[in-house]
């Protein structure tokens, strides 16, 4: 009798398969690039983290690696791909990447295509913020950046809306359809940022 070897796929897969349908790789690497020695694109990269958030939103982006042994990471990214190759390193650089060329540029460009795809009514918006708390020491920005596009935000104390006045946190701008609430601009802020002051630019 041969030895079975069974891995799990639970809900991830049909995540999976919804990124696959979208073109989020394609689109990502398209715009990031991709270099043929490179066994993990940048697209992929995300990839995983998108499962990985949505399969333990809790579990550090350091442990990414860990989250995906069991798993059937061959079906869920790429064929001869493993565990181990999600190392932090390779999660850094990437998102590196992702900043350089523009999140919000990336995001736009992403979602319209989705909407489009699944057809995404988008007659009626509405516009929402939410503040991200974060723990740790942070970098303060080069104060003399001109660039909007990649112009790093300030993690700053700030009205706390998930109740954490005890920490810093940024703040997210996120315009969204009336069908089904899905998000088609996004925009980070400062997060000291005001509503009042940000929500007539949007």
């Amino acid at each position: 009798m041969n030895n079975l070897n069974i891995k799990d796929l639970d809900h991830l897969g049909i995540v999976a398969g919804i990124i696959d349908e979208m073109g989020l790789v394609e689109i990502i690497d398209e715009e990031v690039g991709t270099h043929p020695q490179e066994k993990l694109s940048v697209g992929t990269i995300v990839k995983a983290m998108i499962l990985n958030c949505l399969g333990c939103i809790n579990a550090p982006l350091y442990l990414l690696s860990e989250f995906f042994k069991g798993k059937a990471l061959e079906h869920l990214l790429g064929e001869g791909i493993k565990a181990e190759d999600l190392n932090d390193d390779k999660l850094g650089r990437s998102l590196d990447k992702v900043f350089g060329v523009g999140v919000k540029k990336l995001f736009t460009k992403i979602v319209l295509k989705a909407a489009a795809i699944f057809g995404i009514e988008q007659k009626s918006k509405h516009l929402d913020s939410t503040s991200m708390s974060v723990q740790g020491k942070y970098k303060e920005r080069i104060e003399d950046e001109e660039d909007e596009q990649t112009k790093a935000i300030k993690i700053k104390f700030g009205y706390s809306r998930d109740k954490r006045p005890d920490l810093k946190q940024f703040m997210l701008n996120m315009i969204c359809s009336g069908d089904g609430g899905v998000p088609l601009f996004m925009q980070l802020g400062d997060g000291n940022e005001s509503d009042k002051k940000v929500f007539p630019q949007r």
